[in-house]
């Protein structure tokens, strides 16, 4: 009923700039919670960054003052803007939004973020 796809990744070179784009489609009565995860081959997935309905943000200190997440309640979108981006940040970028009237979360199939010379 619900589901959310990734757009954005891609390889790019070391302090250069991306931006993810996350849209929810199906059945939505409403979006609360989004959040970006990522996870690196020989890691545990991380939580990257979370944005409430209100716009209120929340970062991991491996991404504070480089990464930015925002969202577009109308067209359903999270975004999430990499910039001087580091190898370390290499990984599988995943969306997860909390939908509906129980806020049940849903993830998306992921976008790959390669940050290599």
């Amino acid at each position: 009923q619900v589901q959310l796809v990734e757009s954005g990744g891609g390889l790019v070179q070391p302090g250069g700039s991306l931006r993810l784009s996350c849209v929810v489609s199906g059945s939505i009565f409403r979006i609360l919670d989004m959040a970006w995860y990522r996870h690196a081959p020989g890691k545990q997935r991380e939580l990257v960054t979370t944005i409430t309905s209100g716009g209120s943000t929340n970062y991991a200190n491996s991404v504070k003052g480089r990464f930015t997440i925002s969202r577009d309640n109308a067209k359903n979108t999270v975004y999430l803007q990499m910039n001087s981006l580091k190898p370390e940040d290499t990984a599988v970028y995943y969306c997860n939004a909390h939908v509906g009237i129980y806020g049940s979360s849903y993830w998306g199939q992921g976008t790959l973020v390669t940050v290599s010379s």
